[in-house]
């Protein structure tokens, strides 16, 4: 039975690694439409221990497990272990993610591994079993992913997560084709550079940092993010599926004309 997405109304969600950056605004945007919350961590058990509490604050519920999404075994188990806390989910939003800035050709393979399963395999494992219970569940659903502009645009250094990304991007836009019938969209964020601890800008107020490549001139709040994912999160996104949202201040605009203004060679390494 085809299942319509217009009159989707999700009241669950599990966002992972939302004990700080992205994933902890989004929880809390959730929320603050009416979701009860799954969330994860992976080191940071405090952080996730405050996401919890924000959530709790807006008169919503929260559970937090924890997450290692490189733990391919075991990462399935920790969705439907959220899932059966919460009575169900409505949304999925993937947000786990690592990288490094190695050149590809000092990369070890172990090394490339761990990027490629926490973020792709896992992503997968964590993805399918979260669309098996929205698609048993028969009432529609929402995956969301949260990639990077590199999902789009390669950077020096990050062969490994380029891959991965560039394969989430792919994977998201394969599952729009096969989940429609059921209700369910699915579709990437691409955040740009954003104040997180990722990019070792925690608790920092981004509109101070100057980015004079950026046609914004800085980086973004986290909370920039989790604004559009609760829009993909909504009814008001009913019509939209495969699609990736690049949210970067224009960076991925700039590709020839930063280019042509690169001032020396220093950009060929790390």
């Amino acid at each position: 039975m085809r299942v319509s997405s217009v009159s989707f109304a999700p009241t669950t969600a599990i966002v992972t690694a939302s004990d700080s950056g992205i994933g902890k605004a989004t929880a809390v945007a959730l929320a603050g439409t009416g979701m009860d919350v799954g969330i994860t961590w992976h080191k940071d058990e405090a952080g996730a221990a405050a996401t919890a509490e924000e959530v709790r604050r807006l008169g919503r519920r929260a559970e937090i497990a924890h997450l290692d999404t490189s733990l391919l075994s075991e990462c399935g188990g920790v969705i439907d272990d959220l899932a059966d806390r919460l009575g169900g989910v409505d949304v999925f939003v993937n947000n786990a993610g690592t990288g490094a800035s190695t050149l590809a050709l000092d990369m070890g393979l172990d090394e490339w591994r761990s990027i490629v399963a926490t973020d792709l395999d896992g992503a997968f494992v964590c993805i399918q079993r979260a669309a098996r219970r929205m698609v048993s569940a028969g009432r529609g659903g929402r995956i969301i992913a949260v990639s990077s502009v590199h999902e789009h645009q390669p950077r020096v250094g990050s062969s490994a997560y380029d891959a991965a990304k560039h394969g989430l991007g792919g994977l998201i836009k394969t599952l729009a084709l096969e989940l429609g019938q059921y209700g369910i969209t699915a579709n990437t964020v691409a955040p740009g550079e954003i104040a997180t601890p990722m990019t070792g800008q925690e608790d920092e107020d981004p509109t101070r940092t100057a980015r004079p490549g950026v046609p914004l001139g800085r980086p973004g709040d986290a909370r920039e993010i989790a604004s559009v994912i609760a829009f993909l999160a909504s009814s008001l996104a009913s019509y939209v599926t495969g699609a990736s949202w690049v949210v970067d201040g224009g960076m991925l605009q700039m590709g020839p004309q930063a280019g042509s203004h690169l001032p020396d060679d220093s950009w060929r390494s790390v």
